[in-house]
């Protein structure tokens, strides 16, 4: 039987958002040091960033970029990272066991960016600080001049504000493991009174509460409706995380995450409905899905963690440098296809992370920097995913799974300007090639392009992209396209996802 799809261009769900497509640079393992970052490097700009890891950002196109963390922000001091380099302090980092120099900081981060084209998102430290040192930090960012916290910036070389309008009330406060971790009561009280004194200073500003870590956790649900319960007035996202991998060879599961995210983002949203409506409050909170990933967490705490507790702290320690599969590049392809089906509720999004520590560039120190498969379908998607996101209607064979039950073989979502029609595919299927019909209405006129990362010839599922074989998975031409009038028909290959871009009202 082949699957079936219907495009109703008639009825968007949503705009496509630019920051759906974020990333995450956070002060860990290598993700800035050798990363982004390496003074010695052959490449090396004059700032010391690696322009051959400023290259591939570029190709993979971020909007937003979430700094300084996660786990790693819940203890830093900001002030540590601003001003001369030799006079900054190295401290300990608790969070990751490392020692961390803050040789790069605030503004070195902020040129990165500027010459990444990418908006910044910023963190503050509600673990071990509070609204005084938000309030701080966002006067140094963003207030012009006049006062000491802007003087001071403008004497560390930046005479502008760097205009961050993007901020995070911390980091997955709801988790015993962040330093400060506290109850949702507590982390409520300190969210709504940092937001509140934060758009005193700048009302333009946009707020993201912390909400779960993930959705695994006993508290979810009950954690976003507390915090927003105190602080609903104030904020304009809040925050959901999602990692997934791939659990005893349950492979079925692994590839029905997109599943669970759209049960986490559906959970999320009527809890933010629920709360609003008792409140009174006529408003939109976004879900800012600001760590998304596949991640191998259980090998993490079963192997990889085991250095970060022997006592001995190094700068930049290799950490979860995760080698990305086929399998993985499926799955990512597939969360992309979530995120952008639920953008009626989903604000921004941020994969985690962006180099090296689970992410979809990798580099060596002094070597090479080279795409994970990963990099693909997030790249062709951020490239290709423009206008609006469309409903469909989809007729597929079943996947029975252990984690998530029946689901989709075929997953797809699609977009649409006025002169492309896009369409983002999934089989799920680990061994059956699957033909798909797909109305995609009138006025689709050509075939512009089609590709798709599958297991290449003579690999398997679990190929991956090294330092030694950069390009051993490669998006591939997919040949089994066929366009008729308003109807394309298309095999998907067993274990791929695909986009194919289409031409509309006569637009070659």
């Amino acid at each position: 039987m082949s699957a079936h799809i219907r495009v109703d261009r008639s009825t968007p769900i949503a705009p496509v958002a630019s920051r759906l497509f974020g990333s995450f640079v956070e002060h860990m393992g290598r993700s800035v040091y050798t990363g982004i970052y390496e003074p010695t490097h052959p490449t090396a700009l004059p700032n010391g960033f690696r322009a051959d890891v400023l290259e591939l950002v570029k190709e993979l196109g971020p909007s937003i970029i979430r700094y300084p963390g996660g786990n790693f922000v819940s203890g830093f001091r900001w002030e540590d990272s601003v001003g001369p380099r030799a006079e900054r302090p190295v401290r300990l980092d608790a969070a990751w066991h490392s020692v961390e120099t803050n040789e790069v900081g605030l503004h070195e981060f902020a040129e990165w960016a500027e010459l990444a084209g990418v908006e910044i998102m910023q963190a503050v430290n509600l673990g071990t600080r509070g609204l005084e040192d938000a309030a701080a930090l966002l006067e140094y960012t963003n207030h012009r001049g006049g006062t000491a916290l802007a003087e001071q910036r403008r004497a560390n070389g930046r005479d502008e504000p760097f205009g961050v309008t993007v901020w995070c009330l911390g980091n997955e406060m709801d988790g015993p493991w962040q330093i400060g971790h506290k109850t949702a009561e507590e982390y409520g009280r300190i969210a709504v009174e940092s937001g509140r004194l934060m758009k005193w200073i700048d009302p333009s500003i946009e707020l993201v509460a912390a909400g779960s870590s993930n959705s695994e956790m006993p508290s979810f649900g009950s954690w976003e409706r507390t915090v927003l319960e105190h602080s609903a007035e104030v904020v304009d996202h809040i925050s959901l995380h999602a990692y997934f991998e791939e659990r005893d060879g349950d492979a079925a599961s692994f590839l029905a995450s997109a599943v669970e995210l759209d049960r986490a983002i559906a959970t999320m949203a009527s809890v933010i409905d629920e709360t609003l409506a008792a409140q009174g409050l006529d408003k939109t909170i976004g879900i800012s899905v600001d760590e998304w990933n596949v991640w191998y967490l259980e090998r993490f705490n079963a192997v990889d963690k085991e250095p970060l507790l022997t006592g001995v702290w190094a700068e930049h320690p290799r950490i979860i440098e995760d080698e990305y599969s086929v399998t993985d590049a499926v799955v990512v392809g597939s969360l992309l296809i979530s995120l952008l089906r639920n953008s009626d509720r989903v604000s921004m999004a941020n994969l985690a992370q962006l180099v090296n520590v689970i992410a979809p560039i990798r580099s060596e120190p002094n070597g090479p920097a080279w795409r994970q498969t990963t990099f693909y379908p997030f790249s062709l998607t951020a490239a290709a995913a423009r206008g609006d996101v469309l409903s469909m209607k989809i007729d597929s064979e079943q996947v029975p799974t252990s984690r998530s039950g029946d689901v989709d073989q075929i997953d797809a979502v699609a977009t649409a300007t006025e002169d492309e029609l896009v369409l983002f595919l999934v089989n799920r299927s680990l061994e059956r090639a699957e033909p798909v019909t797909i109305d995609v209405g009138d006025g689709t006129t050509a075939v512009r392009s089609a590709s798709t990362i599958t297991p290449p010839v003579g690999g398997t599922r679990f190929t991956a992209n090294t330092a030694d074989r950069p390009e051993a998975v490669t998006p591939m031409p997919l040949t089994t396209v066929a366009l008729e009038g308003s109807t394309l028909t298309v095999e998907l290959p067993a274990l791929s996802w695909s986009v194919i871009r289409l031409s509309l009202a006569g637009q070659a």
